[in-house]
This record gives C-alpha cells, sequence and structure tokens, in this order.
C-alpha cells in the first residue's frame, strides 16, 4: 500500500470511528516519513492516538465515580476488576503510542526540526500523563518522572509564543503539574507565562494562525481562571 492510500485508508478509518485501524494504517507512514511528516500528517496522528484511548479514559472515570457510590459497595470488588481490565489496555495503548514515536521519528538517526521535535516530545509527555491518571504505585511514579521529563524537554524548545504546538505545550504542562504533580502554583505560573507571551503577540498573526491560537489562549485563560479562584485570584485578562 502506497503513503496516498495508507493516509486515505487512515481518513476512511477516521470516519468510521475505527482508531485502532486508524493508527494502523498511519504507522507505515511513520516509517517511511519520520520527523519530515507534514503538519496534516501530525493532526492526523494526534486525531488517531486521541481518539484512541479517549473513551477508556472515560470510562475509567466513569467506574471510579459509581466505586464512590456508597450504594455499590456491595459491587466493589466487580468494578475494581473491570476497572483494571480498562486501565490494562489503556497503558497498552499509551506505551504503544509512546514507543512508535521513539523509534520511528525521535530515534530514527533523522535530523528534525524545532516544531516537530517539540511535538513529539510533548506527545510522549502526554501519554505517560494519561496513564498517570489512573496509575498507582512504582508505575505512577514512573510515568509521572517520565511526562515530567519530556514536557520539561519540549519546554525547552524555542518556538514563537503564539505558536499552536507552543500553546499546546504550556496548556497541557500546566495540567499536568495541577493534576499529576499536585503543584498549583506552578501550573498557574506556567499557563500565565505562556498566556501573556501569547497575548503580547496575538495581533500580529494572520486569520489561521489567530484562529488556531484564539482556541488554546482560551483554554488557557479558562483554567487559569478555575485555579486562581481557588485561591481567591480570579484576574485574567481578556483576549
Amino acid at each position: 500500500m502506497s503513503l496516498e492510500e495508507s493516509i486515505f485508508m487512515a481518513r476512511v478509518a477516521e470516519q468510521a470511528e475505527r482508531f485502532d485501524d486508524m493508527v494502523h494504517f498511519l504507522t507505515p507512514v511513520l516509517e517511511e516519513k519520520g520527523s519530515t511528516v507534514s503538519n496534516d500528517d501530525r493532526n492526523l496522528l494526534s486525531v488517531a492516538f486521541k481518539n484512541l484511548i479517549n473513551s477508556k479514559r472515560t470510562a475509567i472515570r466513569t467506574i471510579t465515580a459509581i466505586e464512590q457510590n456508597p450504594k455499590y459497595t456491595q459491587f466493589s470488588s466487580q468494578l475494581a476488576t473491570y476497572k483494571k481490565k480498562i486501565e490494562d489496555l489503556l497503558y497498552k495503548d499509551c506505551d504503544h503510542i509512546i514507543s512508535l514515536t521513539r523509534s520511528k521519528v525521535l530515534n530514527n538517526g533523522r535530523p528534525i526540526e524545532d516544531e516537530a521535535r517539540a511535538f513529539f516530545v510533548k506527545l510522549i509527555g502526554d501519554y505517560y500523563r494519561y496513564i498517570a491518571e489512573s496509575a498507582t504505585g512504582d508505575r505512577y511514579e514512573t510515568v509521572k518522572q517520565e511526562a515530567l521529563k519530556a514536557y520539561t524537554e519540549a519546554n525547552k524548545i524555542t518556538l514563537p509564543p503564539c505558536n499552536s504546538i507552543r500553546l499546546g505545550l504550556a496548556l497541557n504542562f500546566s495540567v499536568f503539574y495541577y493534576e499529576v504533580m499536585k503543584d498549583q502554583q506552578k501550573a498557574c505560573e506556567l499557563a500565565d507565562s505562556s498566556l501573556q507571551a501569547a497575548l503580547e503577540k496575538i495581533d500580529d498573526l494572520g486569520e489561521e494562525e489567530f484562529r488556531d491560537a484564539k482556541s488554546i489562549i482560551e483554554l488557557l485563560k479558562e483554567n487559569l481562571s478555575l485555579w486562581r479562584e481557588e485561591n481567591g485570584d480570579n484576574n485574567v485578562d481578556d483576549l
């Protein structure tokens, strides 16, 4: 199958909501192009990877909420067994995505531009974070440190303040600090510094760049507002 056919079939799999197949069709594209995949290819990969695990993340949250309801205490053993089954599937998918990214893109010996490196290193941080959402014990400590390492590495890559990858990194890295590291102050500092840097340059963007940046800026603002509100400080600049 040619790369054109693989990408076409990945889009068909997306429409059919067969996201495991979507990842399968995109794997040879990563093998062939590695770090040189286009922005459209990267977006397609993001859709495939995220949707592959989203239903499992939602299922785990739902079962956790049911477990916390005293009415269902008698079913605690069955709920725990079912949740572990879904967690194991989630961990397997995330590990596969991380391994694929490292072997086919970051460690294949080819040069890689800063924007692509930031995208893929951030991606590794994201999928370690998704494991950390439900992991416990040694696994939790390991994936937490791996996520921190990846996010920190990506954050050192210089990109324009309004670059969508840069803003997406700031969004996800700050969420990581808030939800996983339990460091509200660091989460606010990271979100605020990225937000202010972007707002200083937002008027210089073209229409498409503005649209991409604005959507992420709004999410940063929403998170920052919620986090500051917990401390009685809800003063966020408007776009």
